[in-house]
């Protein structure tokens, strides 16, 4: 009797486990719907196995394969690659300003002032006053 009830959990739980991923990837491919093709992803690495030394040649690989743009996963953060220069033309000079952003880090939140420096803030009004008040490009150091 009680061997049944264990197996009869585990079960159970098993099948709550898989609906819960199943949910999960679901979700993540509705939200993601209207991104350029890639190639399939590991949970938690994403497209970091396919890349291989050198690393132009993998790109350059998976831009014959896929197209001149394409949309990786470099562990948690997703990555657009465009290997055509008429395509980078347009994303350039067509969607700079939705191009201009940056992302939103927990790292940012917290050593940043809450994404509010000139280095991790939003392309905007802010982002503008403080390249205002920052000092000029001739004077900032070289490196």
């Amino acid at each position: 009797m009680e061997q049944q009830q264990i197996l009869f959990y585990t079960f159970l739980s098993l099948i709550s486990i898989l609906f819960t991923f199943k949910f999960l990837l679901l979700e993540k491919r509705r939200r993601y719907k209207n991104l350029p093709p890639s190639p399939l992803s590991l949970p938690i690495l994403g497209h970091l196995h396919l890349l291989k030394i050198p690393i132009h040649r993998t790109l350059q690989r998976l831009s014959q394969n896929y197209g001149p743009v394409i949309s990786l996963w470099f562990g948690s953060q997703r990555v657009v690659i465009v290997s055509s220069s008429s395509a980078a033309q347009e994303c350039f000079t067509k969607n700079d300003i939705v191009l201009a952003n940056r992302p939103s880090m927990l790292i940012g939140k917290h050593l940043a002032y809450n994404n509010t420096t000139i280095a991790t803030s939003q392309y905007g009004d802010h982002w503008r006053n403080l390249r205002r008040i920052g000092p000029p490009r001739s004077c900032q150091p070289r490196g």
